[in-house]
């Protein structure tokens, strides 16, 4: 998969799940499959209103459904999932780096702030004037 594939993917599985339903659908199929009347119990829209959902997820790639005799069970497809960490842990990785190294300089400064005026050396101790050898 090329570069702009990826974006593409990307874009649509945030597009996706930028809906609440849509969420609460992929949070339900991560405990296992479920048919559309299942997943549409706990909302106050119709079957049709989750269909429409479920379309999105499986042209985002988040979903499939399969055949079981009569029933059309809906299936998490964690892959997509996957990938969309890989691409929030790139990102969280690197600022949790620069915090991390903020924090380094931050605990150097505040330490060389609170050190007492002996340790730093009598020319930087504050007004303590250099004695006259002559």
């Amino acid at each position: 998969m090329d570069t702009a594939e990826a974006d593409e993917e990307l874009d649509r599985a945030f597009l996706a799940l930028a809906d609440p339903v849509r969420r609460a659908i992929v949070a339900r199929l991560s405990r296992g499959p479920a048919t559309v009347n299942e997943l549409a119990e706990p909302f106050a829209i119709t079957t049709q209103a989750v269909s429409r959902h479920i379309r999105v997820l499986e042209q985002a790639g988040l979903v499939t459904r399969s055949r079981d005799a009569q029933r059309r069970p809906v299936h998490l497809h964690a892959a997509v999932l996957e990938r969309l960490t890989a691409w929030i842990d790139r990102y969280r990785l690197a600022a949790e780096q620069r915090f991390r190294t903020l924090d380094s300089v931050l605990d150097d400064l505040d330490g060389a702030a609170t050190e007492p005026p002996s340790a730093r050396g009598r020319d930087e101790a504050p007004g303590h004037d250099r004695e006259d050898p002559s």
